[in-house]
């Protein structure tokens, strides 16, 4: 039977659990619609928690995640397995939730490297990929581009080419997981005691690559649609995988949008170029846009720097300047209504009416 050594439980894991009488350590490895599932010592259980917790926790990704470690214990009336306490998480991939909210979607905590997969086909698309890396490497989490179909690919050398001008000190790799080429040289990191993400659009294979790590038809897959080369939703939730040869696989659901959330240190990452040619601009607060003896203009205009790379820093810094206004707004509503009720509470109490 697999142990917690081989879902990534270490020396530091061990110090930040501590010493909780009654409780075991377990790692989130599935959740659906608030259900839990964890790995314990002893196997896995099926885990929940309290309504209490769910009610104190001021955001959604307070909560419990794919990937936490948490402290859990089991109810002695009934066997329940309640999670009590998230240990501090070492990385974390988040994004803006879809749709008008404006609040984090926790997609996996405590990955040690991120597979970013995309197609070798009509549907490869570098902006897209940009964003990808970006809110990666705001994770803490190693990114690295995996370009899957390589069987279907005639040329892929163009879109190599794309993929390493944007991915910059990112690892890429090409693989076909249909036929398992390329597919050993993702060793370097699925190893043991690694928990690896895999994100991307529907249909780039991401399950087909786990069930090939795997040996089996574990996960369901469906064929990219022939016009455009996009993929239908086959997996509907995040699930960790223990692979036989050690280390841990995430497969999550396809992403059509990768909106930003926090993203600082990942969008100066992701366009390291641009940052390192910043402090030779004459405004220290340069904008890269219309300011006279701007060096990244300078280097778009001499060819150094491709265009399309500054349109799109553009763009993703003015997404995370407008999303971070709306989270500022957003708990700026949160502190009113919550004075508010405060201030109403203390009216009803006798001695506010005396």
């Amino acid at each position: 039977m697999a142990t917690l050594v081989d879902w990534g439980w270490d020396a530091r894991w061990a110090e930040a659990f501590g010493d909780e009488a009654g409780r075991a350590p377990a790692r989130v490895i599935e959740e659906q619609r608030g259900a839990y599932r964890v790995v314990c010592g002893d196997g896995e259980h099926a885990a929940r928690i309290t309504g209490a917790q769910r009610h104190k926790s001021e955001a959604r990704a307070d909560l419990p995640a794919v990937g936490d470690w948490v402290a859990a214990e089991r109810l002695p009336q009934d066997g329940t397995l309640v999670i009590r306490r998230v240990l501090p998480r070492r990385s974390k991939l988040s994004r803006k939730a879809a749709g008008e909210t404006t609040e984090e979607q926790l997609i996996a905590a405590n990955l040690d490297s991120v597979f970013v997969m995309t197609s070798l086909d009509a549907d490869f698309n570098a902006r897209r990929l940009e964003r990808f890396l970006t809110v990666c490497r705001e994770s803490g989490a190693e990114p690295v581009v995996v370009l899957n179909k390589l069987d279907a690919c005639a040329d892929p050398l163009p879109f190599l080419g794309e993929a390493r001008l944007v991915a910059l000190s990112a690892p890429v790799v090409t693989i076909s997981a249909k036929t398992g080429h390329g597919v050993e040289g993702l060793a370097a990191w699925i190893r043991p005691g690694r928990t690896v993400g895999c994100v991307g659009t529907s249909g780039v294979g991401k399950s087909t690559l786990i069930n090939r790590r795997l040996g089996a038809e574990k996960f369901k897959t469906a064929e990219t649609r022939a016009s455009d080369a996009r993929g239908r939703h086959t997996t509907t939730h995040r699930q960790l995988v223990l692979l036989p040869g050690g280390g841990v696989l995430l497969d999550t659901p396809g992403m059509r949008e990768m909106q930003l959330w926090e993203s600082d240190k990942g969008l100066a990452a992701a366009f390291d170029e641009i940052a390192s040619l910043a402090p030779a601009c004459r405004f220290r607060d340069c904008g890269h846009d219309a300011e006279p003896g701007c060096a990244v203009k300078a280097a778009v205009e001499s060819g150094a720097l491709d265009p399309a790379r500054l349109e799109s820093f553009h763009k993703l810094k003015r997404e995370a300047a407008f999303q971070a206004r709306r989270v500022d707004e957003a708990a700026a509503a949160a502190k009113k209504k919550k004075d508010k009720a405060q201030s109403n509470s203390l009216k009803q109490h006798p001695r506010y009416k005396r």
